[in-house]
């Protein structure tokens, strides 16, 4: 049994002395892991960088096998992160999130389309906590765990929402939340149906990680009993910083 496809490395584990367990991901074939022999050795361990996008080769006897892997740069993501400290946090984060979110083997092309066009952004130090949420809620949507921002939970309005219920992932207007509203999660505006990509700050982006970080680690992650990775909670507290003028 055998692939070959373009793939997005997610996670890089040793294994022994040289070698590496890699889990990958791909648009057919989803998050894939295998064995690369010698992926840690000087001349490999450069390619096999989270956020790299390579051309992967996957051979195993049996489909249900680890298998091996092998690959070639199709682009390098992780050099240009490196340059910046809040692009590497944010493409630790988007990499481990995904890495811990999907499930094994099963095709989620949104979410693939989705990080594909967010590592780029990363690298060329493009992107802000704000593109980390959005995917985020794309991850969410592929999984099955979707939030409707479209309109009131309560009153059917789509102009006004301001909070998101906890509970069924459902906006609410800042007039229809009431003595509820400190229960509620805030809506970045940003994220609010509509809304244009300008006029983000580091509160909106506290806020909107708050907001997926919630439903991630309640659903995507509480499901399997684990907690958010290390690498996205470092990220909010770092954001968190940023929001309180840090």
């Amino acid at each position: 049994m055998e692939w070959e496809e373009p793939g997005i490395v997610l996670d890089a584990r040793p294994y022994g002395e040289a070698d590496l367990i890699i889990a990958s991901f791909t648009a057919v074939h989803g998050m894939h892991k295998g064995l690369v022999r010698g992926g840690a050795s000087r001349r490999q361990a450069a390619l096999w960088q989270s956020g790299n996008l390579l051309a992967l080769r996957w051979v195993g006897r049996l489909p249900e096998q680890l298998g091996h892997l092998s690959g070639e740069m199709i682009q390098a993501i992780a050099p240009g992160a490196m340059e910046d400290a809040l692009s590497l946090d944010l493409l630790r984060a988007a990499c481990a999130v995904a890495a811990g979110a999907l499930p094994e083997r099963e095709p989620h092309t949104a979410s693939f389309s989705a990080l594909l066009g967010l590592l780029p952004r990363i690298a060329n130090h493009l992107a802000s906590a704000a593109d980390l949420a959005r995917f985020e809620l794309t991850l969410l949507a592929d999984l099955g765990y979707g939030l409707d921002l479209s309109a009131c939970a309560v009153t059917g309005a789509t102009q006004g929402l301001a909070y998101v219920s906890p509970r069924t992932g459902r906006a609410v207007t800042a007039e229809a939340a009431g003595a509820w509203r400190g229960r509620l999660l805030p809506l970045p505006a940003f994220l609010r149906p509509g809304a244009n990509m300008a006029g983000e700050d580091p509160a909106d982006w506290r806020d909107a990680l708050a907001l997926t970080g919630h439903f991630l680690e309640r659903d995507a992650f509480g499901h399997h009993h684990r907690p958010l990775p290390e690498a996205r909670q470092h990220l909010y507290q770092r954001i968190v910083g940023l929001a309180a003028g840090g």
